[in-house]
């Protein structure tokens, strides 16, 4: 009773302004008791009731600071599980069930069949290309003598520059510098391995670091830590042909009998719908991506696991490829040249999504540092071609209105008759 009035004078002190609710975590010393101060300001504020929000396994202790400012509880999201999903990667080998986030009817469904066709053909074949993690400051010199002066020092000076970036982090390695000059401008691409962790934070720091220190020798100003270049959750060619994060490629030759049985289509169906759609279409609206729906699967295990879910953005872009290959099987592969993950850092050490990580068997630091991160971006590589194999298939075959119809409205077969 006494710490309930004591509650209700926090309260009060908020609704009048004596408090903001940015002071709470500071004013009481435990966000457990500032979220629940928070939540119940809003809803007197609003005068609405807010218990859903309010329900959580969240230690906002842990959290405030970290992930969040000014927290009133969490989000649900609904979490489906596809697969088994048979893969052969150089990190992910053997079969994965995989949780996907999401609120749309029909997704996990979809993946669901796509993985169990990849799986009957004896699976997915996965490699990465390259896994690195940018960021690109831009510089202001006066003239174009001046920047081609700064770029010259950059290239003659870069183990200097190394050991300073470097000095800011245990796991991350300046592997190069890229530069680029728009008249009396220079942007330096700072380009970094980063371990399991997705990175952006860390590099952020390193660049800081090595920013000012060729601010110290030359005298040329940042203008911006961040020009543009790097380039982070906007779509960008750079991307596409230089990657960010991760870049892999995943592919399987499916069975044409598989074809037939599990995805109610022909292999030469599919492939045509892939050209005409993914191809001809995307190339007809200028899109920079070629694929049916990549930002589905990687916005669901985004969500699942912690990742940083703007990063969808380049992540989600790449092509799909299909083509008819040996007795009449299907050959589809899917390239993703900017997929950014994690498995530290960040939202991964949130409860329900350390959880997520452990059933995909890659939470935390691998041993040797960087591969579980890199286990974890096969593993969402291949379940990126099961959703497109699905899809495709399904738009082959004139399916998809009417998955949509029964499990994005909760129709079934039955009640369409009536």
């Amino acid at each position: 009773m006494k710490a309930e009035k004591e509650l209700e004078k926090i309260v009060n002190k908020v609704l009048k302004g004596e408090i903001k609710l940015h002071e709470l975590d500071e004013i009481l010393g435990n966000s457990n008791i500032a979220v629940l101060v928070r939540r119940l300001s809003i809803e007197k504020m609003l005068n609405i009731q807010l218990p859903n929000i309010g329900f959580t396994t969240i230690d906002w202790n842990e959290v405030v600071g970290r992930n969040i400012e000014n927290p009133i509880g969490a989000v649900q999201v609904p979490v489906g599980i596809a697969g088994p999903l048979k893969i052969h990667g150089d990190y992910a080998k053997g079969e994965f069930y995989i949780p996907l986030a999401t609120s749309e009817g029909a997704l996990v469904a979809s993946v669901n069949r796509g993985c169990k066709a990849i799986t009957l053909s004896g699976g997915a074949k996965v490699k990465i290309l390259s896994d690195t993690m940018s960021r690109a400051p831009v510089f202001k010199t006066p003239s174009i003598d001046e920047a081609l002066k700064l770029v010259k020092w950059v290239r003659e000076h870069f183990n200097e520059i190394k050991v300073e970036a470097e000095s800011t982090t245990r796991y991350g390695k300046l592997l190069r510098i890229d530069s680029f000059i728009i008249g009396n401008n220079v942007w330096l691409r700072f380009i970094y391995s980063t371990g399991d962790a997705m990175g952006m934070n860390m590099v952020t720091i390193a660049t800081d670091k090595a920013c000012k220190y060729i601010e110290e020798k030359l005298g040329f100003k940042c203008v911006s830590l961040s020009g543009n270049l790097c380039v982070d959750k906007k779509p960008s060619l750079m991307n596409m042909l230089f990657g960010r994060g991760k870049t892999v490629v995943a592919e399987a030759v499916i069975k044409k009998d598989v074809v037939k049985e599990v995805l109610k289509t022909s292999p030469e169906d599919l492939v045509d719908v892939n050209l005409r759609k993914n191809l001809l279409g995307s190339a007809r609206a200028g899109s920079l991506s070629f694929n049916a729906h990549y930002a589905n699967i990687i916005a669901a295990i985004f969500v699942a696991t912690g990742q940083d879910v703007a990063q969808v953005v380049e992540s989600s872009m790449g092509y799909t490829w299909a083509e008819i290959v040996n007795n009449n099987d299907l050959y589809i592969s899917v390239t993703l040249p900017s997929l950014e993950v994690g498995t530290v850092g960040g939202g991964t050490r949130l409860p329900t999504q350390r959880e997520t990580l452990q059933i995909l068997g890659v939470y935390g630091s691998g041993s040797p540092p960087g591969t579980n991160a890199k286990k974890f971006a096969e593993i969402i590589a291949a379940v990126v071609l099961a959703g497109e194999l699905s899809l495709l298939a399904a738009l082959s075959a004139g399916h998809l209105a009417e998955a949509h119809r029964r499990l994005g409205r909760g129709l079934s077969k039955k009640s369409k008759k009536q």
